[in-house]
């Protein structure tokens, strides 16, 4: 296929998401850019990006830029017609210091956005969270929270991921209105992205997987609204060709499903390759007790047995987006992951 689509910029080439947003556009014809801290991960990103599927990187480059500094982006963006800017620290252990990721996630959504805006780009499409979407009120199955939420940033109780996903939000979305550009800004709140893995730079969200693998002794009560990081990547682009989807917020979610529920669907898929995965579910107690000496497990602790409902409705009917079975993801997830 011959460029007729245009350049379009993706931060962070080195993450999940990002490895799939590239092969996902080159796929389809686009010339590709991608920003690395270090361009000592250029070959990194290469070899992901060919284990995605798309066999010609001839139309990728791969640029310098960090989020913490101005160096870079200027010339990042020149040219591009679009920018998805999935970049964003997501650390195992949360930080004592909140402005450890607020501050970056906040000022590296700016810097990429003023860089896109002032080089002419004509869409920014921007990966944000759920987290950023699951208010102070109830939700449930027939009232599930809808792109008009918004968690409080500003809530001190809440984990310096979930502040640092909801002020870089806001913070966009003020710059844009600012600048009289909201139309040429979209944002996408996935829930917790599975899927198969591309290399051993594992997410949070693939730990979850891994550990269920792996043979943790028992499954804890928590759950999660599972999305496969190809439906993800394909709604980055819908959201960054569909005049539609300008000034607009798209929740990326499938199916809610508790961790128990996952080492079923493991258990039934994989036959003797899940004969470690859990089959019983550890009391609350049991993770509450292990949060003491263990900080990964501290940061979820909040969210034992508390079950959430969000509603994915505007992406598929406005954008046509339609997600696969949460089951099969699961299933490619963990057999990449073997």
């Amino acid at each position: 296929m011959s460029d007729t689509n245009g350049t379009v910029l993706v931060t962070g080439g080195t993450g999940f998401l990002g490895g799939w947003c590239i092969a996902s556009l080159l796929q389809r014809g686009y010339e590709v850019r991608t920003t690395v801290r270090d361009r000592g991960r250029e070959q990194a990103v290469r070899d992901a990006v060919a284990a995605a599927g798309a066999a010609d990187g001839s139309r990728l480059s791969v640029h310098a830029a960090d989020l913490t500094s101005d160096a870079g982006w200027t010339d990042a963006v020149a040219g591009c017609r679009y920018v998805l800017h999935v970049a964003s620290p997501f650390p195992p252990v949360q930080p004592k210091d909140p402005d450890e990721l607020i501050v970056p996630a906040r000022d590296g959504a700016l810097r990429v956005l003023g860089a896109a805006l002032d080089a002419g780009v004509e869409r920014v499409v921007m990966t944000s969270s759920i987290a950023a979407i699951r208010s102070d009120r109830e939700s449930s199955t027939s009232a599930p929270y809808t792109e008009a939420d918004w968690t409080d940033g500003d809530d001190s109780s809440g984990t310096p991921y979930v502040r640092s996903k909801t002020l870089a939000e806001q913070a966009a979305w003020e710059h844009v209105r600012a600048a009289g550009a909201e139309a040429r800004l979209a944002t996408i709140n996935p829930g917790a992205i599975i899927g198969p893995a591309l290399n051993d730079d594992h997410s949070y969200s693939l730990q979850a997987i891994q550990r269920l693998v792996d043979g943790m002794p028992a499954a804890p009560r928590l759950g999660f609204t599972f999305v496969d990081v190809r439906d993800v990547a394909d709604l980055h682009i819908l959201a960054m060709t569909d005049p539609a989807a300008g000034a607009q917020r798209f929740i990326a979610t499938d199916e809610f499903l508790w961790m128990a529920e996952v080492a079923a669907v493991l258990r039934e898929r994989l036959g003797d390759a899940a004969r470690k995965v859990p089959t019983r579910t550890a009391p609350n107690l049991l993770i509450r007790a292990m949060a003491i000496f263990d900080p990964s497990v501290r940061s979820v602790i909040g969210d034992l047995g508390k079950r959430s409902w969000f509603s994915s409705e505007k992406a598929r009917s406005t954008l046509g987006w339609t997600p696969r079975p949460v089951g099969d993801s699961i299933e490619e997830c963990a057999r990449s992951l073997l």
